[in-house]
């Protein structure tokens, strides 16, 4: 099976529409998608579950939700999380990459500390805005979506988070980095190259004052192994 490259726009409309569901149901059919229902029913219980009292939601962003939010919110500031990472541990066969290619994505796994942006969603707004991520983030099962305590520099925040289902059949577990750079570099699907989704992780971070080390040190080698060969690049000639 093979997939397009290039030709689809994660959008608000994209979403809204349900351009982007059909699309995914006609690219792997194999797929199971969630329904509309089934993600009302788990924004509402989520939502009942809230640790801080009924308000304006917040969301928190570590990867393409920094620099692509697809949701209308109040509110933007940079927060930091403590107990979870992020990590290029989920295989892509569509987006960023094709069956015969897949490439990774981010998700969030336990341990360690994630610096990225929470959003304020208004209250009146939430279900609706909230129903948008779902349809986003939550088609197929690979994340799962908790409440985190995050900080700022304006004070802490409860907010959700989408996560790392380690059960989920696309888990990539714990790769080497060096495959890791190996599978970005090299992976591209119908979103487009898998190394945009990293290098445009990276620029926004660091216009943020965000440096992650990691993600940069992996930029450089997805950078390297993506460069074209150059005369320099090229063996001596022999003699003759």
């Amino acid at each position: 099976m093979s997939t397009p490259k290039g030709n689809i726009q994660l959008t608000r409309e994209s979403i809204m529409d349900g351009s982007m569901r059909r699309w995914l149901a006609t690219a792997d059919p194999s797929v199971t998608l969630a329904t509309d229902e089934e993600h009302a029913a788990s924004i509402a219980a989520l939502l009942k579950a809230r640790p801080d009292a009924p308000g304006d939601v917040w969301v928190f962003a570590y990867g393409s939700l920094i620099w692509n939010p697809t949701i209308h919110t109040l509110e933007r500031r940079c927060a930091d999380l403590r107990g979870y990472h992020r990590r290029f541990c989920l295989w892509t066969h569509l987006g960023r990459g094709t069956p015969d290619c897949p490439g990774l994505m981010l998700a969030l796994e336990r341990g360690g500390s994630c610096r990225g942006v929470a959003y304020r969603i208004a209250e009146a707004q939430a279900e609706h805005e909230l129903m948008i991520l779902w349809r986003r983030e939550m088609v197929t099962g690979a994340y799962r979506p908790r409440w985190v305590k995050t900080v700022t520099l304006e004070g802490p925040v409860a907010a959700l988070a989408f996560t790392m289902n380690p059960q989920h059949q696309r888990y990539a577990g714990r790769l080497p980095e060096a495959q890791v750079a190996a599978v970005i570099a090299r992976a591209e699907g119908a979103l487009g190259p898998c190394s945009k989704y990293l290098f445009s992780t990276v620029e926004h971070l660091r216009e943020l004052g965000i440096r992650d080390h990691g993600m940069e040190r992996l930029a450089r080698q997805v950078e390297a192994l993506r460069r074209p060969p150059s005369d320099l690049d090229a063996p001596p000639c022999p003699e003759t």
